[in-house]
């Protein structure tokens, strides 16, 4: 079936996908190209970087928990972010790489709606999560000798809780915001997943009201943990200037060096995508930036610590070779 006949076949079980109350029950993605080629190239492009994602996270959650040299504050929260990751990139990779080769695209109402949960979840935690990481970096070189106790264990299960909880919270009352919504159609959501804007623009008369309150969502959870993860910055960039040390300041930065790396990839994605203006949106755009947020920097993350990381790189390769044997 030609990807033509396709959307004229969806545009007539649009009326089919309806309630009494003339509310769409059912979605369906539009396809990348009319051209099977192109979409089984991407098919095979997604897959390798989503396999690679999965595998780098799986790899250092599964280093940081068998190595017990790494059972400190930065790993405890690294391994966070790499759980993070995983359930980040199968919240809405599995389903996109099926409407890419495969003719059934539809998605339930409900479908759309826990897909968006799971993917605003993963998200927003990892915002509070980053947020985390820099107070941690913080503490450990503006205050050495206090750092066991600010940073206790207790401590830091409570702050990866915290990034957990808001991020639960928050999507939950998103997902249930833009669900109590009519759609009334056209039933295609010209995007790979079930994200906010897409679904949106489906719903039913002027929802310039509901664009609004879900920009000040967004602005407050990427500007909120930005803002701290700032701040921190500062203070370490003041710390490290004041070393006598110039060991002590390469050390220093050094250790801070992969977590700004992933900010930068992680904020910069997340604030062309959500918090630019409405009028530079376009669909192409819009999937080009998804498939960088969602597969290429869940990729990257893992390469970026275990590169720039010896005691990840070490702690791999030992438990590479226990597996191994």
């Amino acid at each position: 079936m030609t990807c033509l006949s396709f959307f004229q076949v969806m545009s007539i079980n649009c009326s089919l996908w309806r309630d009494n109350s003339m509310s769409v029950k059912h979605f369906a993605f539009t396809k990348f190209s009319e051209l099977t080629e192109q979409c089984w190239l991407l098919f095979s492009f997604i897959l390798l970087m989503f396999l690679a994602s999965l595998t780098g996270n799986a790899l250092i959650a599964l280093a940081i928990w068998t190595n017990s040299v790494l059972h400190t504050p930065m790993y405890f929260f690294l391994a966070n972010l790499s759980l993070l990751e995983i359930g980040y990139t199968c919240s809405v990779i599995p389903k996109m790489l099926q409407s890419l080769v495969s003719e059934a695209r539809g998605i339930s109402r409900e479908g759309c709606a826990t897909q968006m949960f799971f993917f605003a979840l993963f998200g927003i935690s990892e915002c509070y999560l980053l947020a985390a990481m820099a107070f941690d970096r913080y503490t450990a070189i503006c205050s050495p000798l206090h750092y066991a106790t600010r940073m206790s264990r207790g401590v830091c299960v409570h702050l990866a809780m915290v990034s957990w909880g808001v991020g639960c919270i928050v999507s939950l009352g998103q997902t249930n915001y833009i669900f109590s919504l009519d759609f009334c159609g056209p039933c295609e959501i010209d995007h790979f997943f079930c994200d906010l804007p897409p679904i949106l623009a489906l719903a039913c008369g002027d929802t310039s009201h509901n664009e609004a309150a879900v920009f000040v969502v967004a602005t407050l959870c990427i500007s909120s943990p930005f803002l701290l993860i700032i701040a921190s910055y500062v203070r370490i960039l003041a710390a490290v200037l004041i070393m006598s040390s110039p060991e002590g300041r390469r050390k220093a930065l050094s250790t801070c060096s992969s977590h700004l790396l992933v900010v930068t990839l992680f904020y910069g994605s997340a604030s062309v995508s959500y918090l630019r203006p409405k009028s530079s949106h376009s669909p192409g755009v819009d999937k080009l930036l998804a498939l960088f947020y969602t597969v290429v920097t869940s990729m990257l993350n893992p390469i970026i610590y275990s590169l720039r990381n010896k005691e990840v790189k070490t702690a791999l390769w030992r438990t590479l070779g226990k597996k191994k044997l």
